[in-house]
């Protein structure tokens, strides 16, 4: 009776051995796929950075442009001629 309490056992942990393998296989892919996420994450943050980038400068060349045209003298030239 002994002995096969025992092989019971040892087959029970045999099972758990073998689920946990299965598991550290798994956490190894889970750990492969976050690793993939955040260079991905890097490479968008990367993206926007670049975009904010040409936006800033898009808004300076806008800015520099505005200030050569004057747009209140502009708009005071375009208005109909109204005499007084």
């Amino acid at each position: 009776m002994a002995e096969s309490d025992g092989s019971l056992i040892f087959e029970g942990l045999k099972s758990i051995q073998s689920r946990l393998d299965r598991m550290d296989l798994t956490l190894g892919e889970v750990k492969s796929e976050l690793g993939s996420i955040r260079g991905h994450l890097i490479a968008t943050e990367t993206d926007v950075k670049n975009i904010y980038g040409v936006l800033a400068r898009r808004d300076d060349w806008l800015e520099h442009i505005e200030r050569r045209l004057d747009p209140r003298e502009l708009a005071e030239a375009q208005r109909p001629y109204e005499p007084k």
